[in-house]
């Protein structure tokens, strides 16, 4: 039987202490008695030979000890008792208390004619029968199977129970692991930048984590676990099926892990790969934090990959349209639109009206008196109703006219009667003064 094989597989560890754990029953059913032997064995003196009175058929009968991991069929189920056939002369009880904290639900799950492990808490003698432990048999095949684990490197599941200051409580089966807050994978992936707080892991509470067992004491009862080493194994193997999948233009969705001044790292699923500040957005954006947070989930195009270093770098914006390319569909000359001013030059300030559209407002669009520094009327910041005067998209020019708000003649504007915005066109393009075109 299965039961059987593993009680071969558990036998022969080390023994626990005694728990002195009552029996479950002070009246355990013996088996009947075979006839005694005849003959001249028969008169041997009884008190000089202990083993005289037993028959062939009690010395045939099991014999355990403390701490062995028996296989037992159920025989009844009451209340307050449990009986188990584990080959001994008697059947042997389920220690009292243990039956006690089953209670009714616990007992309506075990039933006659069921094969289950115990542990030996006291083996028979003269005066009572066999007392076991349901528990300590789970426990103990689970401490075999965690130092099996520890030696295989395999990875393991396990649900977190709770947490103290140092760390996360996992339960293993019915062994309790501890895991360093050091080996928590997130302490790992924020490269330090702050140690967690209480909130942190009372988060963890009631998930179940990917974990490797790094250390086994039976003797202090220590289970060392680290979700740390598990993922790491578990990435290096999921990069490693990406980078053979991934290709170039494939769109992925993936999560942001972290944010620096030059970019966003997102995990593709085993891998992260990099959006540079620059692919953000098709507007300016002077830091990413403007634009993501850590943990918002996000859909990529993949730019490009370089397989021997391992690197894939991302877009954001190249999934929505390029702005200049439907510009003439959304403005129009004489439109009203709301800018906000984003840079001043000698020759005019630069609104943005749009996400990666900047329109130019010439000095000269400024106000009806002559001004010499757009900073007379405007500054940065500012947010104004402006008039869209030029429309260029091949060249990726918006004009724009701050003083032409109330005037009705700005159709007469789109012409080339003021060279001057030509002017401050050709100024930017030698750079001088830089206009913007898509960040």
């Amino acid at each position: 039987m299965a039961v059987e094989e593993e009680v071969k597989s558990l036998q022969g560890g080390d023994a626990a202490k005694n728990n002195n754990m009552t029996p479950a029953s002070s009246k355990m059913r013996t088996r009947p008695r075979g006839k005694k032997g005849t003959g001249a064995n028969s008169t041997t003196d009884k008190s000089s030979n202990p083993m005289s009175e037993l028959t062939a058929d009690e010395i045939s009968y099991k014999q355990v000890k403390y701490g062995d991991i028996v296989a037992g069929t159920v025989v009844r189920v009451a209340p307050h008792e449990i009986l188990v056939d584990i080959g001994t002369k008697s059947e042997a009880g389920v220690a009292t208390k243990e039956v006690d904290e089953l209670g009714r639900e616990g007992l309506s799950k075990i039933h006659v004619g069921d094969e289950i492990l115990a542990f030996v808490l006291r083996p028979e003698d003269y005066e009572s029968g066999t007392i076991l432990s349901l528990a300590r048999a789970q426990e103990e095949r689970d401490w075999r199977d965690a130092q099996s684990n520890l030696e295989s490197g395999a990875i393991i599941e396990a649900q977190v129970a709770g947490f103290n200051k140092g760390g996360l409580i996992a339960k293993v089966g019915k062994v309790r692991g501890f895991v360093p807050a050091s080996q928590l994978d997130i302490a790992a992936r924020t490269r330090g930048d702050r140690e967690l707080s209480e909130q942190d892991l009372a988060g963890f509470v009631g998930r179940k984590l990917k974990f490797k067992i790094i250390e086994i004491d039976r003797a202090r009862s220590r289970l060392i676990l680290s979700e740390r080493a598990a993922m790491r194994e578990l990435r290096r193997d999921q990069k490693a099926r990406l980078m053979e999948e991934i290709r170039e233009e494939d769109v992925r969705t993936g999560v942001v892990t972290s944010i620096a001044d030059f970019g966003v790292f997102v995990d593709l699923g085993g891998v992260d790969g990099l959006i540079h500040v620059s692919e953000l957005a098709w507007n300016k954006v002077s830091h990413p934090s403007e634009v993501v947070k850590v943990g918002d989930t996000l859909q990529v195009k993949v730019l490009g990959i370089d397989r021997e270093k391992n690197r894939i770098a991302l877009s954001v914006k190249r999934l929505q349209p390029e702005p200049w390319t439907t510009i003439e569909e959304r403005y129009h000359i004489g439109d009203i639109v709301t800018g906000t001013i984003t840079k001043l030059a000698s020759f005019g300030a630069f609104a943005r009206v749009d996400d990666g559209i900047e329109g130019l407002i010439h000095v000269s669009e400024l106000s009806d008196r002559r001004i010499n520094n757009p900073k007379e009327v405007v500054k940065e910041g500012d947010v104004l109703q402006l008039r869209v005067i030029k429309i260029d998209s091949a060249r990726r020019r918006l004009g724009l006219s701050l003083k032409r708000m109330d005037d009705a003649d700005y159709t007469d504007y789109d012409s080339n009667e003021t060279g001057e915005w030509t002017d401050a066109e050709e100024v930017s393009d030698e750079g001088e003064e830089s206009e913007p075109t898509e960040e």
